[in-house]
């Protein structure tokens, strides 16, 4: 009798024990299936509302706002700058480029603050328009590039920058910028740009 209350025991503690790993690997599993669903679906991000309606950031794409947004500020950084803030303007378009394209500006950069560095030039930008394309993440700012010497405004010029990005996950970063000569602009024209 004995055995039999003990063979009993026994097969109700393996049935426990065989009930208790299948509900372990089904939530394992059910884990695995909640990661891979997290992991493959875009993220999005919702910024506070600095503009006329709350901006949210994607991993799928960069929104035509946020590129506006991007470019308006990024354009006033680069183009504004005097002996004064050169260091600092550096690294802040450093700061924002991507990690591939940071020798190639840093050396465009520094030519200019070599040029620039112990003189008294200084030079802003006025925004007047300005042309996003979230396909091909670029963005043309147009506007007057005003020099000064000393106190003294020297030139007055109107230009177009186009500014070149790149969006990995929910980061957009600075690839390379310049200006666009008439040449660009027959080219952008008659769609022989590379």
């Amino acid at each position: 009798m004995d055995y039999s209350v003990g063979l009993a025991q026994s097969q109700r503690v393996l049935k426990q024990r065989n009930m208790l790993g299948i509900v372990a690997l089904v939530l394992a599993g059910l884990v695995v299936i909640l990661f891979l669903v997290g992991a493959t679906r875009d993220r999005e991000i919702v910024l506070q509302p600095i503009v006329r309606t709350p901006l949210t950031l994607s991993s799928s794409g960069v929104s035509r706002e946020y590129l506006e947004m991007v470019t308006r500020d990024t354009a006033l950084m680069t183009l504004n700058r005097s002996p004064e803030n050169l260091d600092y303007w550096m690294e802040s378009i450093l700061k924002i480029a991507t990690p591939e394209s940071h020798g190639s500006l840093k050396r465009d950069l520094m030519k200019i603050l070599s040029e620039q560095r112990g003189s008294s030039i200084s030079q802003y930008f006025t925004l007047a328009s300005m042309k996003v394309d979230p396909e091909n993440l670029t963005s043309e700012v147009t506007g007057t590039l005003h020099t000064v010497v000393g106190s003294k405004a020297v030139t007055a010029e109107a230009k177009t920058f186009r500014f070149y990005w790149s969006y990995r996950g929910l980061s957009l970063q600075l690839k390379g910028f310049g200006m666009i000569t008439k040449v660009d602009k027959d080219d952008a024209a008659t769609g022989d740009e590379a």
